[in-house]
């Protein structure tokens, strides 16, 4: 008999023991903590140490300069490359088979880009003919500063300088014109100065191009120059950053140029350098 209970307690021994190994045993289907977390997007702070690390510290003609030889390392696009990649960098976040249109704000299809009325096309934030390099591979295809918008309104800006003031017209979206000048709606205002730098910075005139700057004038014509500078100053401190213009400068790094627009990562670098 003794033999008997001694057997049925190491029998209820062992059934207690695998009941709290199992409890305190995590599970083998449960999916790791990490597997599931996203990575954290990349930050301006985390190029600071890599590729902006020959920049950090320098002002004025200093950082300009650094600034171009850093970003002139970049994979060029062809024109007609232009249209696919404008799909992905300027895509509406809201609707994946849709872009969104600088000027004008709005979402249109991506499978509406040509030249007719109702399309989109290619605009020249840093208008073509100041500098005259068309559409030639260089500062012609250089998505940083190319963006969609409806062929109408690419019309309306034309290859006016930067300025406030003037009238509105169909499909601005609050954008404004006058006779030497556009003013973008007011969400992009920041958008359109940064890009506006970028290319002051990237093309020096070393590399066969115009050397591009910016200047106070609205009259620049076909000269390599755009402005207003002033107004640009304060369009790029009025409007900073925002998501989609922070996602789209990633998508470019990542997946196209490979090069980046350091005014986006830093916006305080503009008064740094003007």
């Amino acid at each position: 008999m003794l033999a008997i209970r001694t057997r049925r307690r190491k029998t209820v021994a062992l059934a207690t023991a695998a009941v709290l190994a199992a409890l305190a045993a995590p599970s083998l289907s449960a999916t790791p903590a990490t597997a599931t977390t996203a990575a954290a997007p990349a930050t301006a702070s985390d190029y600071d140490s890599t590729y902006y690390k020959d920049a950090i510290g320098k002002t004025g003609d200093s950082l300009k300069s650094s600034l171009h030889t850093i970003i002139s390392d970049q994979t060029k696009l062809s024109y007609s490359a232009v249209w696919d990649a404008l799909k992905v960098t300027d895509q509406d976040p809201a609707d994946s088979g849709n872009v969104i249109l600088l000027y004008s704000g709005i979402s249109r299809s991506k499978s509406l880009n040509g030249g007719d009325t109702g399309d989109w096309n290619r605009e020249h934030v840093w208008a073509k003919s100041h500098g005259d390099f068309g559409t030639a591979t260089g500062p012609g295809t250089d998505i940083h500063h190319l963006r969609p918008e409806d062929v109408r309104v690419n019309s309306v800006r034309g290859n006016k300088d930067f300025d406030n003031g003037g009238s509105g017209f169909t499909d601005s979206g609050g954008s404004l014109t006058d006779s030497d000048s556009f003013e973008p709606r007011d969400a992009v205002k920041g958008d359109v100065a940064r890009m506006i730098f970028y290319m002051a910075v990237r093309y020096e005139g070393g590399d066969g191009w115009a050397d591009l700057e910016v200047n106070g004038s609205v009259d620049n014509g076909s000269s390599p120059y755009i402005g207003k500078l002033d107004v640009l100053k304060q369009w790029n401190d009025e409007d900073p950053p925002d998501a989609f213009e922070e996602r789209r400068n990633q998508v470019i790094h990542d997946t196209y140029q490979h090069n980046r627009n350091p005014f986006v990562d830093h916006p305080e670098w503009v008064e740094a350098i003007w």
